[in-house]
């Protein structure tokens, strides 16, 4: 079931047991009727998270779906979980359990090291001629790892808007009767 985030989560905020709030995008049809329109609300809580580490370890975010609340006041205890995240950036659904993972960071981590190598270079070139660069590519790759050990990986970061895929996890029964009528 499609989703679309009505507020923005990051790992770098956000504490086990918080809200997260979404709405349905597309109507979803069961049998030619409306089942779940379209705008219809869906509230979950954030069950897990981890920062990312300095060296190693990605952020991670793990959400489970718990009421949908239909546009008439209908609500209703529902089993979901993530599926999908195809609205995010920096972010995808890892293993069964539908955790959200943060992508690495290695490539970035590798640039950042070899651009203050190569600044380094230039510098102690400019300043000592060939032995100078030596020691300029040492100094400027030493800081670039120090920067890199004192810097975390990514965070999970879901903006508002951000899609989501939502699988209902057991078979939901809906009352007929409390199910808005479509005109």
């Amino acid at each position: 079931m499609p989703l679309v985030l009505k507020h923005a989560i990051t790992t770098k905020t956000v504490r086990v047991g918080d809200n997260v709030y979404a709405a349905t995008n597309f109507p979803v049809v069961v049998n030619n009727r409306m089942a779940i329109p379209s705008g219809t609300y869906v509230q979950g809580t954030i069950s897990q998270f981890r920062r990312p580490g300095r060296i190693k370890g990605r952020a991670e975010l793990l959400v489970h779906f718990n009421t949908l609340i239909f546009p008439n006041g209908y609500t209703l205890m529902l089993p979901g979980a993530v599926e999908n995240v195809p609205g995010a950036e920096n972010s995808k659904v890892k293993n069964p359990e539908s955790t959200i993972e943060a992508n690495g960071s290695k490539g970035k981590d590798a640039g950042t090291i070899a651009g203050t190598a190569v600044t380094g270079t230039l510098i102690g070139a400019a300043a000592a001629g060939g032995k100078g660069a030596a020691v300029g590519a040492a100094s400027g790759g030493a800081a670039g790892a120090l920067i890199t050990l004192l810097t975390r990986g990514n965070e999970v970061r879901l903006e508002p808007g951000t899609t989501l895929e939502m699988v209902i996890e057991r078979p939901l029964t809906l009352d007929e009767s409390r199910l808005p009528v479509v005109k």
